[in-house]
């Protein structure tokens, strides 16, 4: 998205100070190198990016994917490549075990191909205690940076390309926000945008404001003109995406709030649909829901976090709202937007859970009917608070998740047919992958629909009657 001819970038002086300057040099200076390498190899040098986890960590990926591209890496989703890169979570345990193991396989390969680069950046590289083991344990990984300087990659590769052994570089925080760099987007007619980044709410079992940082917002005029941007290039619907959207605007010199942000975004000509996670309950306003009930351009899509229904649990958590203020707002929205999909976030097993708390999280569940829910174990996460309270047995939780499971399968299932016999608008977004004569839509409610078509509605918006249900997702037909 943004162009840069990196053949008038002037190399033979020092870097300049300031970004993104700084990284196009740097983007130059690694290209001539890369180009080097592959005359000599006789080959296009590859480049293969994994991401784990959230929707914020495949927005970086594009970044990330980007500026390699711009330097003249090919992609490849191959982990024999030149250049090999982890974007990591670290919300879960799960997450960090299956990295370590893939690196295992990663060493493997590498003894083979000693100049093979292995990176590593993301939520996991802000961990102290993980990137110690790093550099005890697995020598053999070039490059560690973390989540507030993803944007450095390029001047990083360069340290890695002159012979620099293991670079690490992981920033505490940071107030700089630098998006003008190229950007691989996985969907042409899609996309991520970052309206802010970090965390101030400092849950008590979550991780992510220690390694995402504090809260800080993009000034709204950018967000605005690379949504333009993104739009001249063909995009129809974008996800603003931030660790708490409700409370964007808090810090900047404009007083401004995210339903004010909407309603700015809505006038921009050519944009369809607009998305948005994650919203905290707490944080939800009046104004945001009028905003959503009025706008044309909305999905009506909401993923509102619950985590627990017990009103103890909820404080202990440091969620700042209780179970009959989360039901309020729940029915509110249900209310106000009659035609919204509601969708949520429970933990299970949560320090100090009794059977008692649990039950209510059920209440909740069979009470707000959600059409869908994100079911999580609660994983201890080493800083935390909750880390360090006593923990409740598997042999407890287990039984609770799948009763948990069960239920939200059963109401999603009976929830997700209520539009059956309408006409939708459905964005068709790839070929379906088990019938080559049809495609796969996404509804405004989320939703996925599929209906006979061909690859040249990739993109497109199209009335669709859904003809039949299938728990989570419609069989259709074009309509007119």
């Amino acid at each position: 998205m943004y162009d840069v001819d990196l053949n008038r970038i002037d190399t033979s002086g020092e870097a300049p100070e300031f970004e993104p300057e700084r990284q196009f040099y740097y983007m130059a200076k690694c290209r001539d190198i890369l180009q080097e390498r592959a005359r000599r190899t006789g080959r296009a040098q590859t480049a293969c990016v994994t991401t784990f986890g959230c929707q914020m960590n495949a927005r970086d990926s594009e970044k990330l994917l980007g500026i390699l591209k711009a330097i003249g890496y090919e992609e490849t989703e191959e982990e024999e490549a030149d250049f090999v890169l982890y974007n990591t979570c670290t919300v879960r345990e799960n997450a960090n075990l299956r990295v370590y193991g893939r690196l295992g396989h990663l060493n493997a390969i590498k003894k083979k191909r000693k100049d093979m680069i292995i990176a590593l950046c993301g939520c996991m590289m802000q961990e102290p205690t993980v990137v110690e083991k790093l550099k005890r344990s697995f020598t053999f990984v070039d490059l560690i940076f973390g989540t507030h300087n993803i944007f450095r990659l390029a001047e990083l590769l360069y340290r890695c390309f002159t012979g620099e052994d293991m670079v690490v570089e992981l920033w505490k925080d940071t107030t700089q926000i630098v998006e003008e760099l190229p950007v691989e987007r996985k969907y042409p007619f899609k996309s991520g945008v970052n309206i802010m980044f970090g965390c101030n709410n400092f849950c008590t079992y979550c991780i992510v404001p220690y390694v995402r940082g504090r809260e800080r917002s993009r000034k709204p005029e950018d967000i605005i003109a690379e949504i333009e941007r993104l739009v001249a290039d063909g995009v129809v619907e974008v996800m603003l995406l931030g660790q708490n959207v409700n409370s964007y605007g808090r810090g900047l010199e404009e007083e401004i709030t995210f339903a004010e942000l909407l309603r700015r975004i809505e006038k921009i000509e050519g944009l369809k649909r607009i998305r948005f996670m994650t919203s905290h309950p707490k944080d939800l306003s009046d104004d945001l829901i009028q905003v959503m009930k009025e706008s044309k351009k909305i999905c009506r899509h909401l993923h509102l976090p619950l985590q627990s229904g017990s009103t103890r649990l909820l404080k202990k958590m440091n969620r700042h709202y209780t179970k009959e203020q989360y039901l309020d707002l729940a029915m509110k929205l249900k209310r106000e937007i009659p035609d919204l999909s509601l969708t949520t976030d429970i933990i299970v097993g949560f320090p100090g859970e009794t059977e008692e708390d649990f039950e209510e999280t059920m209440d909740v569940v069979r009470k707000v009917r959600y059409d869908s829910a994100f079911t999580f174990i609660y994983s201890r996460r080493t800083g935390t608070p909750a880390a360090d309270w006593e923990q409740v047995p598997e042999e407890v939780i287990h039984p609770r998740f799948d009763r948990l499971l069960a239920e939200v399968q059963k109401i999603a299932g009976e929830v997700c047919c209520k539009d059956l016999g309408t006409v939708q608008e459905a964005l068709v977004e790839s070929m379906d992958d088990h019938d080559p004569s049809m495609v796969t839509g996404r509804l405004s409610n989320n939703i996925m629909v599929h209906f006979p078509g061909d690859a040249s509605m990739i993109g497109q918006i199209f009335s669709v009657k859904l003809t039949e249900a299938h728990g989570f997702y419609y069989l259709g037909e074009k309509a007119g």
